[in-house]
């Protein structure tokens, strides 16, 4: 059983900041891409950032320069430094990883999502 956990949300004001974390837990032989995803009410659940195992990282046009992706593989987590939010960040944050189990062939993973609100 694998299971993706997420915290740090909450509500900031605009041109704020908050960092987000995912760690990830369970029977884990291997752990390949990492990354984040959001979802606003009525749209549709688009990349935020992810950053594969190599190290290299990949961002969506709307937060490029102001988010940033990273990973600690000792402890299985990867975070999301958020900068300069803006209001149309508003959104559940999902965390997403490819795990390999022992065993079995690498999955898709999602945590359960956290709420960020960006509000004055």
């Amino acid at each position: 059983q694998v299971q993706l956990v997420e915290s740090g949300g909450g509500l900031v004001q605009p041109g704020g900041s908050l960092r987000l974390s995912c760690a990830a837990s369970g029977s884990i032989f291997s752990i390949h891409d990492m990354g984040w995803y959001r979802q606003a009410p009525g749209k549709q659940r688009e990349l935020v950032a992810v950053i594969i195992s190599g190290g290299s990282t990949n961002y969506g046009d709307s937060v490029k320069g102001r988010f940033t992706v990273s990973r600690d593989t000792a402890k299985n987590t990867v975070y999301l430094q958020m900068n300069s939010l803006k209001p149309e960040d508003t959104a559940v944050y999902y965390c997403n990883a490819y795990i390999t189990s022992g065993g079995r062939p690498t999955i898709s993973y999602w945590g359960q999502g956290t709420q960020v609100n960006v509000s004055s």
